[in-house]
């Protein structure tokens, strides 16, 4: 069996194996001083490593839009004295798996190595830290798939949605520009400004670690010092927090389109807001993806207005917005657009039902353990607590906060957070009854 296929069929049996086991996450600092979340599992020899650092795409300067995006996506492209298919072929021979992306609040670094070869696969992830090469032809190349990205974006209906969306909420503030850049800024980005978005992101002050698997605490801290001693102690300055800009009303952006796109939100609540467990298992109930949600029964199953409407609550680092999607054909969006609208007034003013709560809390805490399927999905769950300021026994403690959720306080909650005076909306098509209110 070869290297690459030994490691899928690891990884296979890993997510066979792992939801039925108990996870026990434990602090490790390593002599130099780092810490990271660690759950040990010796069955299988196996490791998944997190590295996050706290930024992403937002640290762009203004005019240098993109810049992020591409230097992550130029980390596999070669590393010390590896060109890029040198090192292409170095990761297969050890049969690990390096994985980079980013976006407007993180850069991440995902590795996935077998015991045997951990030594020579930290060593390749070190130089991919440390000694990134950026050579101009891996910059050309990487560029063109980028800027083949973008030309696609300017054609999807989705994609336009969303960015006239984040405009309008964010302004000027990094979110509110294209965390991809624009084909002008991309264009323009040289070797020079790639090193300086490497610069601005990897540094010490702004990294959250975890691993899962066949690690022990020594050998974790002994990684960690190899791969970030000697990264700089801070990075670029964090941008500040922006208030999103959300007002009743309706922006409809033409698009020849059988069927137009809608986006559409308001202010949500940031992720240590006490109320922010009410807030999350009330848009469950109203359109948290299930079925059940009142938004799917209203506009697709007794209108048949759409085939899917979701709202979700975003609390991203420097703002806090709740928002929704869904697409219509053009005859049928004003009417979509007014039961979304009921919808919102109702739940703030009705509130929900005690049935719809319960059965909220059980969907929600029986789902929760199935997230938890695999070394890497665990390593990139804790990596993710960590930077929401979450305690470490929050994987024991979330679902009874779930159930301890009230009527009452899901109702006060419901009437404090649905503000349909703020209910923005953005559509990308040709909508016919709809008039443009913004």
């Amino acid at each position: 069996m070869t290297p690459l296929r030994l490691f899928a069929a690891l990884w296979f049996v890993l997510l066979a194996a792992l939801p039925a086991r108990a996870i026990e996450i434990k602090e490790v600092t390593s002599p130099g001083g780092f810490k990271a979340w660690l759950v040990e599992d010796p069955s299988i020899p196996f490791t998944a490593l997190e590295l996050r650092f706290r930024g992403g795409t937002s640290l762009d300067v203004p005019e240098k839009r993109g810049a992020v995006n591409l230097m992550t996506g130029l980390l596999e492209e070669g590393a010390g004295d590896l060109l890029a298919q040198d090192y292409a072929r170095a990761l297969e021979s050890l049969a690990a798996n390096f994985s980079y992306s980013s976006d407007r609040d993180t850069v991440s670094i995902s590795a996935r190595f077998l015991s045997e070869n951990r030594d020579e696969a930290v060593e390749l992830l070190r130089q991919t830290l440390q000694e990134p090469r950026f050579d101009q032809d891996a910059l050309d190349r990487v560029r063109a798939q980028v800027l083949a990205g973008l030309r696609s974006e300017e054609t999807d209906p989705n994609d336009i949605a969303g960015k006239v969306f984040a405009t309008m909420t964010y302004g000027d503030h990094p979110y509110g520009t294209p965390e991809n850049g624009t084909l002008e800024t991309v264009t323009e980005l040289t070797r020079q400004d790639i090193f300086d978005a490497y610069e601005a992101v990897f540094a010490k002050d702004r990294i959250y670690i975890s691993a899962v698997g066949d690690i022990s605490g020594d050998e974790l801290g002994a990684i960690m010092d190899a791969l970030l001693s000697d990264l700089p102690e801070i990075g670029s300055p964090m941008p500040g927090p922006v208030d999103p800009v959300l007002v009743e009303g309706v922006e409809i952006i033409d698009f020849e389109t059988p069927q137009s796109v809608a986006i559409f939100g308001q202010p949500g609540l940031d992720r240590d807001d006490p109320d922010f467990f009410s807030a999350f298992v009330l848009n469950q109930i109203l359109g948290g993806g299930s079925f059940n949600s009142r938004l799917m029964k209203e506009v697709r199953e007794k209108r048949g207005l759409t085939y899917g409407v979701y709202s979700y609550l975003l609390p991203r680092d420097l703002a806090a917005v709740y928002l929704g999607s869904f697409a219509s054909a053009n005859e049928k969006m004003a009417e979509a657009v007014d039961v979304v609208r009921s919808e919102w007034s109702r739940i703030a003013t009705d509130g929900v039902t005690a049935e719809e709560l319960q059965d909220a809390k059980t969907y929600l805490t029986g789902a929760y353990p199935l997230r938890f399927d695999g070394n890497g999905r665990i390593a990139s769950i804790l990596v993710g607590m960590q930077i929401d300021g979450l305690p470490i026994d929050y994987v024991e403690t979330r679902n009874d906060k779930i159930n301890a959720i009230t009527l009452d306080e899901a109702n006060r909650v419901a009437g404090e957070l649905y503000d349909p005076s703020n209910l923005q909306f953005v559509i990308v098509g040709r909508p016919e009854g709809l008039q443009a209110t913004q």
